[in-house]
């Protein structure tokens, strides 16, 4: 047993609050290095990271609280999931003297007109990313009235996320932008991080450890445990028969001349890296070896999965993972790889050995010890057990179930799979409002926990597993030591995976620590954002203290005469607002950094002859990234529901875009039916238009080459529809304008939404009628009819029947009884 102790617990007994017209009196403590960070950020566009449980969104608070009540117009704040948004919106209506009615909540589930509302009349603004991106896109509405954006665990600000195009229009569309990004981790990656800041436009970079002298008082004791398990012999047994699968495969690897014949092990980055390069070769033309190569490195991934469940998560694990493998093989869409696994002979003795097997991964016992001790000896705690798979927190939630003491409850993500349902957004908060009450005392917890989530009384964090991911390792940590001691406890599967993964979070979080001091330093010591000829637009580190010239404090925050915030003399964008930012001199103090020369016409990729493009967009494809890049050449996008097609650019011509993967999937899944599709495409417009976006259509699937072009050959000429490839989004949407200027600016045509779908078909209707009643959506309808088999079985169902199906809670079913047996009063 390993045990790493921080410092022991020396909050501070003394406690001064901070004193502000729009924050509550007595209410928020006063730290120092809160206040410090917060007049960085009143500057300039700042990253904070600071560790878990001391106060990020304070420091957002205080922020939000300055320019508030120096500025007119209003501030966002981003969070990445429902959840983290509910409780960030009551933080704010707690602690501020703002009327609850200006600080407003923004969800998918609001009607848009009902969100333009909202947004209009409000001051605080708490979302989720997607909904205000949809709505920027939709142009319900702009960023030009606001005054600030924090981006909540802004280390999701890298690739197609939506913080990054938010953050882009911002930049466009304000007058003066003012960005906060808040994470405790960002990354072992410097290039990780510059993204970051890139993507944000940020400036300066501020960082705190537990270790800084201002920080420490407010550490609290966190014990931090790593469990060593040894693995039964009889699990080992169960892995010897699928290491006999997996020497197999990689021994036929070599004989293919793909590997080096003296290479015995491949780990999953190899194994990817070699499935990418076979990929690539099939773009030259068919080849048998390479197609058998390609199965083979599926077997590989799927038995080495295998194997790692077995000794990391235990039989019970391992059981369900191959009733999914054997079901996947089953279907008609399931790959070979996973049809030769089942029927090889060294994997069916590991299954039948698997179902006589009477033996637990000692794993579950010692969390049943662990959670039941500590919830025995303190009663009113809470704990959050994490486990990597979905899998182990049903198994570990049943095997918590029925001791004394100990309530738990399963917490996972929205996405559904074979017999595993997902938490709805609204179930999720239900559950950690009840987690937070005492009704569930242990929560069982996927990834979807990691981030954000502030429940005091959390006195203990469980890993069943260590995780490799420096961000998601201090993450989970965070969950604990907030507000008082807490305990983390790792366990470790000796000679497996665990290991592996206990190591290289190690090494990463301690990169991650020297590379923030770096950038930090680096970046503070020579802002690109200074303004020449203005002192104190740079950002200095004194003494373990980050602040401005002018504005650090030496001491505490009554000796330089201050009563919660700095002075707003000593804050640029606080000040009376008279005129222009620019004659203020907002901009220069705050050092950001120019804008882009785009930014005086953002792309005029499209003014053509003075007009702008218009083109439809079906609103399911607004995570593609292709509207995101029509929006920003320019083009008026209107995103609505489309019956026929995914792009409208004039009366006749209707686009229907597929993915590489998408396209592959529709030819194999009876469900998805591409040629009901284009029949509907081709029937209601002129020219239709097909667009397969990707460059691995004939590498993506194990579907023969000439099966895919008997397909495109049926589009082009059973259909007449002409099939453009493109490489990514970007592409698309290039290919998109090119064709929208020749129709709307050549042709001097017009968009037209004048398609609808063929006749639904009997099943379609079936659900049609069900999910016409209120609070059943077609999710909800599907299983109704699934379960009982005929819409007059639903009608004629009873409330106890109903209940029986998935998802159907009370108010579903008194909404069904109310519609189907009141009186008509027509």
């Amino acid at each position: 047993m390993e045990t790493h102790l921080p410092q022991q617990d020396t909050v501070k007994q003394t406690t001064d609050f901070i004193t502000h017209p729009l924050i509550k009196p007595d209410a928020i403590e006063q730290r120092l290095y809160q206040l410090n960070l917060a007049a960085a950020a009143l500057k300039q566009s700042t990253l904070v990271v600071l560790p878990t449980g001391l106060g990020k969104t304070i420091v957002a608070l205080i922020v939000i609280a300055n320019l508030l009540q120096a500025m007119s117009g209003k501030v966002i704040i981003l969070s990445p999931t429902k959840p983290l948004v509910e409780q960030h919106a009551s933080f704010l209506k707690k602690f501020m003297t703002l009327p609850p009615d200006e600080i407003i909540v923004l969800t998918g589930s609001i009607p848009p007109a009902k969100r333009i509302a909202l947004w209009k009349d409000a001051r605080i603004v708490v979302s989720t990313p997607q909904v205000i991106e949809n709505d920027l896109l939709s142009h319900r509405i702009d960023l030009s009235d606001v005054v600030h954006i924090t981006f909540d665990e802004a280390h999701r600000s890298v690739g197609n996320y939506a913080y990054v195009y938010i953050a882009e229009k911002y930049q466009f569309q304000a007058k003066d932008p003012l960005v906060l990004g808040i994470t405790a981790s960002p990354g072992a990656s410097s290039e990780k991080i510059e993204e970051v800041c890139r993507n944000l436009s940020i400036s300066k970079v501020q960082v705190r450890t537990d270790d800084d002298p201002d920080v420490k008082p407010y550490v609290h004791y966190r014990d931090l445990e790593w469990r060593h398990i040894t693995v039964p012999v009889e699990i080992k047994g169960l892995k010897d028969s699928m290491q006999r699968v997996l020497d197999n495969r990689v021994e036929q690897l070599a004989k293919l001349d793909f590997i080096d014949p003296n290479r015995k092990y491949l780990n999953k980055r190899e194994l990817l890296d070699l499935q990418s390069r076979l990929q690539s070769r099939l773009r030259s033309g068919p080849d048998q070896q390479v197609f058998k190569a390609i199965s083979l490195v599926a077997e590989i991934l799927k038995v080495s999965h295998a194997i790692e469940i077995t000794e990391t998560q235990g039989p019970e694990a391992l059981a369900k993972y191959f009733e999914r493998l054997e079901h996947e093989a089953g279907s008609k869409s399931g790959s070979k790889a996973s049809r030769r696994l089942v029927e090889d002979v060294h994997m069916r003795q590991a299954m039948y050995a698997l179902k006589e097997m009477d033996v637990t991964h000692p794993k579950l016992e010692i969390v049943k010890d662990i959670v039941s001790g500590q919830l025995r000896n303190n009663p009113d705690s809470r704990v959050i057990i994490f486990t990597n798979y979905r899998d182990m927190s049903e198994l570990v939630t049943k095997n918590l179930e029925g001791i004394d003491n100990v309530r738990p409850v399963r917490f996972v993500g929205q996405a559904s799979k074979y017999k595993d349902t997902g938490l709805t957004q609204k179930q999720q908060v239900e559950i950690l409002d009840k987690f937070r009450s005492g009704e569930y005392n242990a929560l069982v917890a996927t990834s979807v926990a990691e981030e954000g989530l502030d429940i005091p009384a959390t006195d203990l964090v469980l890993f069943y597993e260590p995780v490799p991911s420096e961000i998601r390792s201090i993450q989970r940590k965070g969950r604990t030591g907030r507000s008082h001691a807490g305990k983390v406890v790792v366990l470790v599967a000796k000679g497996t995976k665990d290991e592996a993964y206990y190591w290289s979070s190690r090494r990463k979080e301690k990169t991650m620590n020297s590379k923030m001091r770096q950038l930090s330093d680096t970046r503070n010591a020579q802002p690109f954002g200074e303004t020449p000829g203005i002192p104190g637009t740079g950002m200095l580190r004194t003494q373990g203290t980050l602040g401005t010239l002018g504005t650090v404090v030496p001491g505490t925050p009554e000796q330089s005469g201050m009563t919660g915030i700095p002075e707003q003399s000593e804050m640029p964008g606080v000040q009376e607002k008279s005129g222009t930012p620019e004659k203020l001199g907002m901009a220069g103090i705050r050092g950001a950094p120019e804008q882009p020369m785009e930014k005086a016409g953002q792309k005029q990729l499209l003014d053509y002859s003075g007009e702008k493009l218009q083109i439809y967009v079906d609103r399911r494809e607004i995570r593609s990234g292709v509207a995101r890049a029509l929006e920003s050449a320019g083009a008026d996008v209107i995103l609505t529901t489309l019956e026929v097609g995914d792009y409208i650019v004039s009366d006749r011509v209707a686009i229907e875009r597929k993915t590489d993967m998408d396209f592959l999937d529709s030819i194999i899944d009876k469900d998805r039916n591409i040629f009901g599709q284009l029949s509907d495409l081709a029937r209601t417009y002129d020219r239709p238009v097909l667009i397969i976006e990707g460059d691995n259509l004939y590498t993506a699937r194990q579907i023969h080459p000439n099966a895919i072009r008997g397909v495109l050959a049926s589009i082009a000429t059973g259909f007449g529809i002409p099939i453009i490839s493109t490489r990514d989004a970007e592409d698309t949407a290039a290919l998109i304008l090119v064709i929208a200027k020749r129709e709307q600016v050549d042709e001097k045509r017009t968009p037209s939404l004048h398609g609808r779908k063929t006749a639904m078909t009997l099943s379609e209707q079936q659900e049609y009628i069900i999910s016409s009643i209120s609070n059943i959506g077609p999710v909800a309808a599907r299983k109704l009819l699934q379960h009982f088999g005929s819409v007059e079985s639903v009608m004629r169902a009873g409330p106890d029947e109903l209940m029986e199906v998935e998802s159907i809670g009370p108010k579903t079913v008194q909404r069904i009884r109310e519609v189907v047996g009141s009186v008509y009063k027509g």
